[in-house]
């Protein structure tokens, strides 16, 4: 066989179709460029969904460990200490009362809940004791609400402190 006629039957597909080794057509480039964007325009709504749970869940957190801390810090100092959230500013308060004080004091600065402008449905306070017991002097007993984009958790607290997030 001659060099020109094997060169000839390697070019050859099937019926008589001469295929080109020189990379791909616009058309499969457009093609493959088509099926990404459509690929694509399906995961992003999924992705920006994923980040706003993300974000409550955060939010959701940061206000479960303000009361946890505060519980744990009644029940360490031996005197009330109570948590301050509030609903216009989206933030906490951890406040004690030692010994001898006449009113609860900030421990610290006010902490945001979240980076996020996030909702909380009403000013609540949670008020430990050094024996573990929790009382309500602002807001409900019971629970609060964390909503970010049309998402809500509820975070509920028990008259001992036990932290539970529906």
């Amino acid at each position: 066989m001659t060099q020109a006629r094997e060169y000839r039957e390697s070019r050859q597909l099937g019926a008589g179709f001469v295929r080109k080794n020189r990379g791909y057509s616009l058309v499969e480039t457009i093609f493959v460029v088509l099926v990404i964007l459509i690929l694509a325009a399906f995961a992003v709504p999924q992705m920006g969904a994923v980040v706003f749970q993300y974000r409550l869940n955060g939010a959701v957190a940061s206000a479960t460990w303000a009361v946890q801390s505060t519980r744990y810090q009644a029940l360490m100092a031996g005197y009330p200490y109570q948590v301050v959230f509030k609903k216009a500013t989206n933030d906490y308060q951890i406040q004690d009362l030692p010994p001898g004080a006449g009113a609860y004091a900030n421990v610290g600065s006010a902490v945001p809940i979240s980076g996020s402008t996030i909702a909380l449905n009403q000013d609540t306070t949670f008020r430990f004791l050094p024996n573990g017991s929790v009382s309500a002097p602002t807001g409900a007993l019971n629970n609060f609400t964390i909503t970010y984009h049309g998402s809500t958790k509820i975070i509920t607290v028990s008259t001992y402190g036990n932290v539970k997030v529906m």
